[in-house]
């Protein structure tokens, strides 16, 4: 494409434009992840109205909007099954390491800590006498994990539980609203954009959310397989069914997170194992047990479906997804990460309808 100054006049009001949404979004972005939570949780629930809507009582077809209280309702219910599941697990064994001697757990892996010392001593010369691995770690885990460390995160979640109360009603309310009205979402996007633009947007609109429906109902299924999977293998090997729960959980919750997530998933998966070992082994034994165990299955997961998921759903390259996600988790950590692929995904059918001619975006996008 030619420099001309018409060009570069369009791309500078571009990024103006680019720039002043962007800022916007950051302003009011609770509303606008609101928005975005009811839009994802719409388009997943759309065919159960759809499928509803079409039903007859008697003579009669059911409504769409009873169609879409019921739709919200299962909503509800399925997430409040899974809470309800979980929270008190995690809030139990919470509870359970706050409340331990760290002294003796680090006393079942008092062989690997003291070759560990041996070796820091030898590489930094560090005297015996003013150097012990076992006192820092006890000291460091003390810090993180204590009751009043516990105690002050709960008042937190606590005081913050009207601000839940409040999301949960705004994100219920305007799901309900997308699921009852059709196209309204769209309805509330093109009017923000002059007549001339509707198609585009009206076809941008259309590429997102196949994408998006495509990745997150992956992600979802990706993940609960593996927490199936993971929990199932480690009561297979003994592991007690809540502590075996907790890492299926973790590692289910943690896989959300592209690449990263696993990671930190399998080292805190790792410290549960030392914590509370399998019966008759011991805790770096159960340690190894959980850390060949995991990076066996989600090795078979990454071949398996991961592509699938990272690469083919949202038709970019593996390399193009993993410096997104550095760049996502630089900009805004794991928040970043998490968000980093929907994002980009928007910003590629956006460039692809409104900046189609630079051959940078026609490579970006080509596969769209």
């Amino acid at each position: 494409m030619a420099i001309t100054p018409q060009n570069i006049l369009r791309f500078t009001v571009g990024l103006i434009i680019t720039a002043a949404i962007l800022f916007l979004v950051w302003y009011f972005s609770s509303v606008v992840i609101y928005i975005l939570v009811s839009a994802v949780l719409a388009i997943m629930g759309r065919p159960v109205v759809n499928w509803l809507s079409r039903q007859h009582i008697g003579k009669h077809k059911l409504p769409r909007w009873a169609a879409a209280s019921l739709t919200l309702l299962v909503i509800f219910v399925v997430f409040s099954a899974i809470f309800s599941l979980f929270i008190p697990l995690v809030f139990g064994k919470i509870n359970e390491f706050a409340h331990l001697d760290f002294s003796s757990v680090l006393a079942s892996v008092e062989q690997p800590i003291t070759h560990a010392q041996e070796y820091l001593q030898r590489t930094f010369a560090l005297p015996a006498t003013h150097f012990s691995l076992t006192d820092t770690l006890v000291e460091y885990l003390k810090q993180w994990v204590n009751y009043n460390t516990i105690n002050n995160t709960f008042t937190s979640i606590v005081g913050t539980a009207l601000s839940a109360l409040i999301a949960t009603f705004s994100i219920a309310f305007i799901t309900f609203f997308f699921l009852k009205e059709d196209g309204l979402f769209y309805a509330m996007v093109k009017a923000m954009f002059p007549e001339r633009l509707q198609a585009n947007v009206e076809r941008a609109l259309d590429s997102i959310t196949v994408l998006l429906s495509r990745y997150f109902t992956g992600i979802l299924t990706e993940s609960l397989i593996l927490m199936v999977v993971i929990s199932t293998a480690m009561i297979l090997f003994g592991m007690k069914t809540d502590n075996a729960l907790l890492i299926g959980l973790i590692m289910g919750v943690m896989n959300v997170i592209p690449y990263a997530g696993p990671l930190m998933g399998g080292i805190i998966s790792a410290f549960v194992g030392i914590v509370t070992p399998i019966d008759g082994m011991t805790a770096i034994h159960t340690a190894l047990l959980i850390c060949c165990t995991l990076f066996c299955i989600k090795g078979s997961d990454d071949f398996v479906l991961q592509p699938t998921i990272y690469s083919e759903r949202v038709k970019a390259h593996p390399l193009e997804i993993f410096l997104v996600i550095l760049v996502a988790g630089y900009m805004a950590g794991i928040v970043g990460m998490l968000l980093g692929i929907p994002s980009y995904t928007v910003l590629r059918v956006l460039a692809k309808e409104f900046f189609s001619e630079f051959s940078l975006v026609q490579k970006l996008t080509q596969n769209i």
